[in-house]
């Protein structure tokens, strides 16, 4: 039986991930930070809760983090935890920084030193794409992130190549592109908009305020990602990956599809940041732009191309964008 410890396991990644490995045959470990009461509202939703040995896991800590290592001793390491808010590393660049960044290589270093034949895979992102380069952005395309959280996570995925390269570490990075699901975190626009919709649906809130409704992503589903993270370390060869669904779809369009889906007749007025969303119905403006949720430095476009990752690991999403938008909002409706 093989062994994992996952890093950031109460997480949506984290908690999708430890479910397809445990249907492998994995013994899971999950690396969670220390406090009083570990949420696992996630796993429990997964219904894999009773399944995880949980380790107390602080990335700041050198010291635990080998301790952690030492006493897993996994065959594989996720390394999925960070603080991977892209707007609160605004707020937050110094800790940002050394929990996104510098965690990274504290977690290679313990393999390094301690189990040197352990399989590491690195969560990079999308984000260090940035003011793109070009487009489609594939492996090979030029890093220009354009928030502290995408910096950190470039150190990340570059440490994670030097240590492949200086120390023959089967070391793998995943640059993600944005990933979604029902577990996602209630900061991230497309949890706040399908959350958002429910309750207006339901008369509870009256309005959703958003920030840049042009912005473009290359949504997909976390549940179909986590497998390509599986697949990497799987490989003869440690490399690098894109996991994407090669679609790039705005805000606005997740919002559309959302309210079409919560049975809301709605019709757009106004442009720019005085852009709103009305009810037909009542004459309410129920969806609203608003400068204060802009970002200081915005990424506009992201669209990934995963042609490696199908080529060399098999693999290729399964759930389009649509059908994204209507299990976020189902869920959503289906709660109190």
């Amino acid at each position: 039986m093989k062994r994992a410890l996952i890093t950031g396991i109460t997480g949506q990644d984290g908690a999708y991930l430890a479910k397809h490995l445990l249907n492998e045959g994995y013994d899971v470990y999950g690396a969670a930070r220390r406090n009083s009461n570990y949420n696992t509202e996630r796993l429990q939703i997964l219904g894999i809760e009773k399944d995880i040995k949980i380790k107390e896991f602080e990335l700041l800590e050198e010291t635990n983090i080998r301790n952690v290592v030492e006493s897993v001793n996994p065959d594989e390491v996720y390394n999925l935890g960070a603080q991977s808010f892209v707007g609160a590393s605004f707020d937050t660049p110094l800790y940002t920084a050394e929990v996104t960044g510098l965690g990274t290589l504290r977690v290679l270093e313990a393999i390094r030193t301690i189990s040197p034949k352990t399989k590491f895979y690195q969560a990079s992102s999308s984000e260090m794409f940035g003011k793109v380069m070009e487009t489609p952005q594939n492996e090979e395309t030029p890093f220009y992130p354009r928030s502290p959280y995408g910096v950190a996570k470039v150190y990340s995925h570059f440490i994670t190549m030097n240590y492949r390269e200086s120390y023959d570490i089967f070391g793998c990075c995943g640059i993600l592109f944005n990933h979604e699901s029902p577990l996602r975190g209630n900061e991230f626009v497309t949890k706040k908009i399908s959350k958002a919709i429910a309750r207006i649906k339901k008369g509870k809130q009256d309005q959703l305020v958003l920030g840049n409704l042009e912005a473009k992503r290359d949504w997909g589903f976390a549940g179909d990602y986590v497998e390509a993270m599986h697949l990497m370390l799987q490989a003869k060869n440690p490399d690098d990956y894109v996991v994407s669904t090669g679609e790039t779809h705005s805000v606005r369009e997740f919002v559309e599809v959302t309210l079409n889906h919560a049975g809301i007749n709605f019709e757009w007025s106004g442009e720019g940041v005085d852009t709103v969303a009305i009810d037909k119905d009542s004459g309410k403006e129920i969806v609203v732009c608003s400068k204060e949720f802009y970002r200081p430095a915005e990424v506009d476009l992201l669209l990934g191309d995963c042609s490696k990752a199908t080529e060399k690991l098999g693999w290729k999403p399964k759930t389009k964008f649509e059908s994204l938008a209507e299990m976020m909002i189902n869920y959503e409706l289906t709660l109190n």
